[in-house]
């Protein structure tokens, strides 16, 4: 079947971007997994190449796009290469809906322009130590100062990715203790300068993939965050974070997608030319069969990303067809990688492989944006179960 959702204009970009990451990121990117990071200076070239900018509108510097589209282009050709973008991912999935949904004009002009640079990376803290997906449990505070010049922020944040490279950080805190109708009630958002004084980046954290991302620890000791830096209104940030999670959990779906066909690319290439018994791996019928079965998942999975993006873009992908999305595209990724990875036999388990690598990268997408546990009661409760 002829796929569709991609146009010219995206293909252009493929190619752009392809030639970008063979250039400026495959002859490097051992040494950024080996630091543990992707050094600061790269966000630089992914500003001047556009990337940052793509949802960005034109008049603080962006291209004005309204598609992810761009997004789900640059998910397949970092997951063909068997590479990542460092932590940037979350500056521009992440971050940038909250800016563009609830800042101001004036505060679009003060964040936008150095946000498509590159100049200022962003990343968002939600989770804390001891809550995971129970944001309503956090407990970080932002109180107003007695003349309401600014908050007085404290607390911690424990799994934010971005965390050591970011300029700002959106900081969801409570402003207000919860209802005892309500749990969620007084959280608020926040943009955080990462200078400020009491402001501080704990450990790094040590991964078992995405290791080019930098993964940290962040505290809050009495951080001034002025009034002019609180994001939307105050007490309704849970509302604000549950608008944004079909977006997040569509990025996630589509990225294991990505790398559940670039799994079977780099199988397919490998048994190819791996030799035994005098044969090429390829030519077994066992490896015949699983390179197919794997194929026949990848297809299905891509039919439910492409049709999640379109509804994405037509503002009408629901918080069940998101989650449904990335339940059925993780466990896919998950199902095909390792089948794909014992096809390489012991090589599969060798970091000098993108199969292995891949394998440890993709674990944490059955996690994060929600687990696949709270996506099914998501599904089951959309069921009327």
């Amino acid at each position: 079947m002829r796929r569709t959702v991609f146009n010219e204009d995206h293909e252009a970009f493929r190619e752009t971007l392809r030639a970008f990451i063979e250039a400026e990121v495959v002859p490097v990117y051992d040494e950024w997994f080996a630091a543990g990071q992707a050094p600061r200076e790269f966000y630089y070239k992914l500003g001047e190449l556009g990337i940052f900018g793509i949802n960005v509108p034109e008049e603080f510097g962006g291209a004005g796009m309204d598609s992810h589209k761009f997004e789900a282009v640059l998910y397949e050709e970092t997951a063909r290469a068997g590479v990542q973008f460092g932590g940037s991912g979350v500056h521009v999935l992440l971050a940038l809906p909250y800016i563009n949904m609830l800042a101001t004009d004036e505060q679009k002009k003060r964040y936008l322009p150095k946000f498509v640079t590159g100049e200022e990376m962003w990343a968002i803290a939600m989770t804390e130590p001891g809550t995971g997906s129970d944001l309503a449990g956090m407990k970080s505070t932002a109180k107003l100062s007695e003349d309401g010049t600014h908050y007085v922020l404290n607390g911690a944040k424990t799994f934010i990715t971005g965390g050591v490279h970011a300029d700002k950080v959106i900081v969801c805190a409570r402003t207000a203790a919860p209802t005892a109708e309500d749990r969620r009630h007084g959280i608020s958002l926040f943009a955080v300068d990462t200078k400020s004084e009491g402001y501080s980046v704990g450990r790094k954290l040590d991964k078992l993939g995405l290791r080019t991302s930098d993964t940290a620890e962040l505290a809050f000791v009495d951080v001034k965050v002025p009034v002019e830096d609180l994001l939307g209104e105050e007490n309704k940030g849970f509302s604000y974070l549950g608008h944004n999670l079909a977006s997040e959990r569509w990025g996630i779906a589509f990225g294991a997608y990505a790398q559940a066909k670039a799994a079977v690319r780099f199988a397919k290439q490998y048994v190819q030319e791996r030799t035994v018994f005098g044969k090429p791996v390829a030519h077994f019928q066992n490896t015949k069969f699983e390179l197919a079965a794997c194929q026949a998942e990848v297809d299905a999975a891509e039919a439910v990303v492409d049709r999640a993006t379109e509804a994405l873009d037509a503002g009408e992908l629901t918080p069940a067809e998101a989650a449904s999305a990335k339940l059925f595209c993780t466990e896919v990724a998950h199902r095909v990688i390792d089948r794909c990875l014992q096809l390489h036999g012991g090589y599969g388990y060798m970091n000098e492989y993108p199969i292995a690598r891949l394998y440890a990268d993709n674990r944490v997408n059955r996690i994060y944006g929600g687990t696949s546990e709270i996506m099914k009661s998501i599904i089951a409760k959309n069921m009327g179960l």
